[in-house]
């Protein structure tokens, strides 16, 4: 038996093309459903143990990035998500996406209870960031998603990416639980420390990514997704670069614990 994942689709994501290839190169079996059918059919989550909420502009960013397809979900498909999640199954969301699986409260997920806790608001320089950035990721993260990347270099794409926890509490407990997974990172392998454009929209910690306390739901703005092959990258003709582009080790990382844990 393969591991199956399951790509959200619909009502302006426009990642899910990409996303989809990301999980087939991994070795996963992949279907991308509409929110709509997939409301319409919650029984059909399930057969996954893997769900992608992909980027993009859903609802056209519409209120708040995200805030409308959160709803939509809470909503429509509230308790088969928590089962899912009780489950032990794994979840990503990837920039838009991010933005609904906090707004949703998937994210961090401190107590096991969906609920709001930190957001993402509008970038410090108030306008749309395009750039390839580098991460460094947390020593301390149980995520499963990272594991054995140290760092990495991929683009983000967004208008609304600054990371902002609801208190002091809050930011200190996801340090505590090495629940802050990738920090924006500068040259050299150092933290951004908050500048421009090393951190692009000013989140707080440099926060790029965040997971669950068990690391299997995992959130961030970066596209991995977009650096699947050395072509992909802006350096490809002036660098020498592995084949394989270094965003897919995350996917091969998900899919290999799904094969392991879940299958």
């Amino acid at each position: 038996m393969s591991v199956k994942a399951l790509i959200l689709t619909g009502f302006g994501i426009n990642c899910d093309h990409e996303t989809e290839t990301a999980f087939k190169r991994a070795g996963a079996e992949t279907e991308r459903i509409h929110l709509n059918d997939l409301a319409a059919a919650p029984e059909r989550l399930h057969e996954f143990q893997i769900l992608a909420v992909p980027g993009g502009f859903s609802f056209g960013d519409d209120v708040a990035s995200g805030r409308i397809m959160a709803n939509r979900l809470r909503y429509t498909l509230g308790e088969p998500l928590k089962q899912f999640v009780a489950d032990g199954k794994l979840v990503i969301g990837i920039c838009n996406g991010f933005q609904v699986l906090v707004k949703m409260g998937i994210l961090p997920l401190f107590d096991d209870e969906f609920k709001q806790e930190v957001t993402l608001t509008h970038n410090n320089s108030s306008r749309f960031e395009d750039r390839w950035v580098t991460l460094l990721t947390d020593p301390k993260t149980p995520c499963i998603w990272m594991d054995g990347i140290k760092k990495l270099e991929v683009p983000i794409r967004h208008g609304e990416g600054k990371f902002i926890p609801q208190d002091d509490d809050v930011l200190k407990k996801l340090q505590a639980n090495g629940q802050i997974v990738i920090r924006y990172g500068a040259p050299g392998d150092y933290p951004a420390r908050g500048e421009y454009p090393d951190n692009p929209n000013g989140s707080t910690d440099d926060i790029a990514g965040i997971c669950d306390p068990t690391g299997r739901i995992f959130g961030l703005m970066p596209h991995p997704e977009a650096f699947l092959e050395r072509t992909n990258h802006p350096r490809w003709t002036r660098e020498k670069l592995p084949e394989e582009g270094a965003g897919l080790k995350m996917f091969k990382n998900a899919v290999a614990f799904a094969e392991k844990e879940l299958v």
